[in-house]
């Protein structure tokens, strides 16, 4: 599958799902994929904190990639939009609308932040 420089995140659901229903048969239910989505984030944050944070690498982990991970994360997270019908586009676009209008002055008052 060939990805042009940018893809959109209607584009990028779209490809999720033409994959799963060519090469991965169908999706996993929701809760599997629930699940699955946890162990990505976990898998995640254990290479955050070692590249981030204070623990040492192990052995099996020095050569994991953030990026993989990161995009395994969005992966999971795409199926279950597909899966419930959420629209990430629309969804985001809201979160943005969202976030705005509850945190006009929120950071910027934030003392913690200055």
């Amino acid at each position: 599958m060939v990805f042009a420089v940018d893809i959109t995140l209607k584009e990028a659901q779209e490809k999720v799902d033409e994959w799963i229903r060519t090469v991965g048969v169908r999706y996993f239910n929701e809760l599997t994929n629930l699940g699955i989505l946890m162990e990505e984030t976990g898998e995640l944050a254990r290479i955050m904190v070692r590249k981030y944070g204070e623990q040492s690498y192990k052995e099996s982990d020095k050569h994991k990639e953030l990026a993989d991970e990161m995009a395994d994360v969005l992966w999971v997270l795409l199926c279950l939009a597909n899966q419930t019908g959420v629209d990430m586009t629309v969804a985001l676009q809201k979160n943005f609308e969202k976030k705005t209008k509850r945190d006009a002055n929120r950071h910027k008052d934030n003392e913690k932040l200055l």
